[in-house]
Parts: structure tokens; sequence; C-alpha cells
């Protein structure tokens, strides 16, 4: 007679192991316990259960929840995070806890914050969709400081990018005349722009390689389209959305003064949405990540950077939207655009 060791769980009449049901990592943990603090369930100044009771409740380690509760802390969320006694909620400078009500902020004040949040993730994810990349390289700059400060160490860092093709008839910027029959200085002073910001956003990153040995990705695509919205996806699970308004402005191009179409990206009200933070935020930021994957996959091209444009002259429309993007660069532009 066979006699079943005493522990085996058994599933049926097959004498099989039941399966374990997956265990939540901690950033899963960190998602709920986030969402619980935005909706009021948990109030600033008070403090959480204790480790024992969140670990029992979420049918995790201990060290899991310990991993959850940093990463709160360093988004500013908890405050005395230890072994002992239980962490507190803390006051959100920063507005990340963005109920219904509160009120949406300008790009710069408010993308760097939460671009600093996504980087206390072990692996960093942030897709971006923009005009030329100036408030994505403005943001980028807290957390970079912070890791070579040694307060934040990912392991992994990828970052992709949507910027307009150097080849098509953008909507804007633009001439309020047209373009000249020898060129466009607008244009050109644009894709200036885009590709000096994709370069310095390229090297900041790719050198945390050397000096902090972090594993690091960073893809740059063209679309054939100007985009009228700017969005920034971070690890998956926050969606920031932004309309560019175009103002009719004068601007300095080259030695003179011309009439432009432009939109100020840096100023332009920045809409966040968590995928913890309700069932409609979910399915934005579910919607934002397949519209993203589907331009980078599809309708997009390869964009190259460093080359020297030739002379931009008057060409058919048709010859001018192609799915290459082989030769940006070009002369100094008006002004700081994102």
């Amino acid at each position: 007679m066979v006699v079943e060791p005493e522990h085996a769980p058994l599933n049926g009449r097959n004498g099989r192991k039941r399966p374990q049901p997956p265990q939540k990592s901690p950033r899963e943990v960190a998602d709920e316990l986030r969402a619980r603090i935005r909706s009021g369930r948990l109030q600033p100044g008070r403090r959480m259960p204790t480790q024992a009771r969140l670990a029992e409740e979420f049918g995790v380690e201990r060290g899991t929840v310990r991993q959850a509760l940093r990463i709160l802390q360093s988004e500013r969320l908890l405050t005395n995070v230890s072994r002992g006694s239980p962490a507190t909620v803390a006051p959100d400078p920063y507005g990340t806890r963005a109920a219904p009500q509160t009120r949406p902020l300008p790009t710069t004040v408010a993308l760097a914050s939460r671009v600093t949040r996504a980087f206390a993730a072990p692996h960093v994810e942030i897709d971006a969709l923009c005009l030329t990349a100036v408030s994505l390289t403005l943001a980028l700059g807290e957390p970079l400081g912070q890791i070579h400060a040694g307060r934040l160490k990912p392991a992994k860092i990828d970052v992709r990018v949507l910027l307009p093709s150097r080849d098509i008839d953008l909507a804007f910027p633009v001439a309020v005349a047209g373009a000249g029959a020898t060129g466009d200085p607008v244009h050109e002073g644009w894709l200036a722009m885009r590709d000096a910001q994709a370069r310095v956003l390229r090297h900041s990153l790719l050198g945390l390689r050397a000096t902090h040995g972090i594993d690091v990705r960073v893809s740059f695509r063209a679309l054939p389209f100007t985009p009228p919205v700017k969005l920034y996806l971070l690890n998956g699970s926050e969606a920031l959305f932004a309309y560019y308004t175009l103002t009719r402005r004068e601007q300095e191009v080259g030695r003179e003064r011309l009439e432009t179409y432009d939109a100020e990206g840096i100023r332009s009200t920045l809409f966040a949405f968590e995928r913890g933070g309700g069932p409609r935020d979910g399915v934005f930021v579910q919607q934002s990540r397949l519209w993203f994957e589907a331009l980078w996959g599809t309708i997009s091209s390869g964009l190259v950077l460093g080359a020297r444009p030739s002379p931009r002259g008057r060409v058919p429309r048709v010859t001018r939207v192609t799915r290459r993007d082989p030769r940006p660069g070009g002369p100094a532009g008006p002004r700081r655009r994102s």
C-alpha cells in the first residue's frame, strides 16, 4: 500500500498537487495601497495597518509588503517605513493623490514629480509622444540627480519616444505667411530643437550604463503627422495627457521677425490618469497604451539623429510625407516646445 505524504494537497482523483495562486508583486501591493490613499480610505497623518496584517490581507510575505511600503515612501506618500512601528500616511506635496476634483497643473509643475516617482520602480518604463521632447528632458533632471546622489537605483530603464518626422509639412509651428521659396526657417528651427533635445535625452540616460551599471535602452521613432496632443505613459500604470493649444505670435527666426502659429508645450495643462484611480482612469491608461503601441508598431518609422539635413525647398507634399527620417539636424530655432 502506498501512503501519500501527510501534507500533500490533492486535486480531485488524479493525485496532483493543487496549484498555488500567484503572489502579488510589491508593485501590485503598492498600487492597491496607493488607490486607498487616493480615495481617502487611508487619511493623511493616520497610521497604516501593520506589515503583518497587510501581508495576511494580500497573501504575501512581509518582505513583499515592506518593498511596497518603500515604493510609496519614495513617492512621499508614506513616512516612518521600518521593521518596527506601522508606517504613517504623509501629506502629498506634489499632488500625486489626485482626487477627481484636484486641479490639473502645467506640464513644468506636474511632470517632473511623476517621472521621479516612476524611477522608484526596479524597471522604469517611459513612453512619450510629443513635438520636441523638451518637457521630458527637463523632467528627467530630478530622477537622474537622485540616481547620481545614490537615492534611487533602478535596475533597468526603457524609454521610447515618438516625434514628428523631419520630412512632413508640420501643422505647427509654421509661418503665418507660409514657407519661402528657398526653404522654411521655422521648420528648420523646430527640427534643430527636436534633434538637440533627443540627443541630450539619449546621452543623459545612456550615461547611466557606465556610471551606475544600469541596463538602459532609449529608442526614437518618427511619426508622419503633427501630434495635436502630448502623452506620457509611466511604468504602464499612469497616463499623462495634454493638449497643444495654438497661438499666433511674433518670433525671431534667424535674423528676421516672423508671425507664426505655435504652441508652448511646457506650459500646457497636464491631466493625470492612474490605473488604480478608478474604472475611468484605468480604461484611459489602457487605451492610451494601446494607442501608443499601435503608432509605434505601424505607421511610425526609424528616426536617426546626428546627420545634417539638405536645404529644404518647395516640393510637392506627396514627396515630403515619407516613411523615412534619415537626416535630422539643422540651424538653431525660435523657442522651446515639447
